[in-house]
């Protein structure tokens, strides 16, 4: 963990702040993905049983096994994700777009929108489950209009998929869930197999192995984003709470070994405070904060400027005029205002998505939202006066461009 003035860090320093993450043999991740394309559901099935220990005879849940998930699911819990489905719906919504039309001179410009015809919907499982996730790719695609919208996810060693992951995926409208996790499932969704029909779209977070597999197949398919382990900076003045920061670093070191942490305060107790809290962890813990930093900046202008470069996935700003901070953050996946707006809130139930940008993309990144599953298509209409209004420029610009049949193809019709 650094512990260090923001104006002090030397260039080695800085560089392994900004730049976090880390990589994955390519060379491993192209084996599986060949493997799927040539083999299809028996590639699915042995890394099924090599990778996560499960048996598969069948890859699609059933609906059998989606009314046992009903019948075993806590109720608590069950009403939680019903909640929260709610609340991602309801701000989800507020982001429909709208198509539009323009009348200039002979000209009927417009813009329409059409949904991507299908979706899959990488969840992560096995060891642990992800019901928040479900909710988080499946909203915005259901309120953009996607017909098709499909979760894949690794199965449990007894081969079932998690009851609470289930009660998510019908909740949101889930289409088909398939038992594969993993770069196989991103193989299968893009390209087919005997179970799996591919899909026009590939979005949700994973491990290295997943992400990896997300880049080597885009262009066959598309994704939502490229994202690395989780990330969170926060910005803080002498009127913060230290305990809640530090509890809000433990949250993010919990997600991932890989995770980072990075607090930037205008006041040194502030940073004092947070180190003596988290120094009393236990040491599994510290260890997960191998990412984390602790700056001290001059003022809030330099915080704000750092946070810019930094371009957090979460960025939490603690301060006396959180709005006034506010107006000075350029890039960010997701903003948390106040000392009662934890990235838990937004993680979860709050509304707004946490599929999000990381390792610095939020620089020309937004996180997942209903936009990702809308194609937006220009149309026009020209009239023969409206043509002949933009005639001379467009057949000047592509003689100029050496295309003469551009310009005849207008030409034709002016004479």
């Amino acid at each position: 963990m650094i512990i260090k003035d923001l104006s002090h860090l030397t260039k080695d320093e800085k560089k392994q702040i900004l730049n976090r993450g880390e990589g994955v043999d390519s060379e491993i991740v192209k084996e599986i993905v060949e493997s799927v394309k040539r083999n299809g559901d028996r590639a699915l099935k042995d890394y099924t049983a090599r990778f996560d220990g499960a048996e598969l005879e069948a890859l699609l849940v059933s609906e059998d096994e989606f009314a046992d998930a009903e019948k075993t699911a806590n109720p608590v819990v069950a009403r939680q994700i019903k909640s929260a489905y709610e609340n991602i719906l309801s701000y989800h919504k507020k982001q429909a777009e709208e198509e539009w039309w323009t009348e200039e001179e002979g000209r009927r410009l417009g813009q329409i929108l059409r949904p991507v015809e299908s979706v899959g919907c990488y969840v992560p499982g096995g060891r642990a489950f992800y019901p928040s996730t479900v909710l988080m790719s499946a909203v915005p695609a259901k309120v953009a209009g996607v017909k098709r919208i499909v979760v894949t996810t690794p199965p449990q060693p007894d081969g079932r998929v998690n009851e609470h992951t289930l009660i998510a995926c019908k909740i949101a409208g889930v289409s088909e869930v398939y038992k594969v996790g993993g770069a196989q499932a991103i193989a299968a969704l893009t390209y087919g197999t005997e179970s799996i029909s591919k899909v026009d779209m590939i979005v949700g977070p994973g491990n290295i192995y997943v992400t990896a597999a997300k880049k080597a197949v885009y262009g066959d398919v598309g994704i939502d984003m490229l994202a690395g382990p989780s990330e969170v900076l926060i910005i803080a003045d002498s009127t913060c709470k230290p305990g809640f920061i530090a509890a809000d670093i433990r949250a993010q070191a919990e997600h991932d070994p890989n995770a980072s942490c990075v607090l930037v305060s205008t006041d040194r107790k502030v940073i004092d405070a947070v180190s003596e809290e988290l120094k009393s962890d236990a040491l599994e813990t510290l260890a997960a904060l191998e990412n984390a930093a602790l700056l001290f900046a001059e003022d809030l202008d330099s915080a704000i400027d750092f946070s810019n470069e930094y371009a957090p996935e979460h960025l939490e700003i603690m301060t006396s005029d959180d709005e006034a901070v506010l107006t000075g953050i350029q890039s960010a996946g997701s903003i948390f205002l106040g000392p009662y707006s934890p990235v838990a809130a937004g993680d979860y139930a709050s509304g707004p998505n946490h599929i999000l940008p990381t390792g610095g993309c939020a620089r020309f990144q937004s996180g997942l939202n209903v936009g990702h599953f809308l194609k937006h298509i220009s149309v026009q209409r020209l009239t023969r006066h409206g043509l002949d209004g933009i005639g001379e420029a467009v057949t000047g610009l592509a003689e100029a461009e050496g295309l003469k049949y551009h310009s005849e193809s207008v030409k034709k019709r002016l004479k």
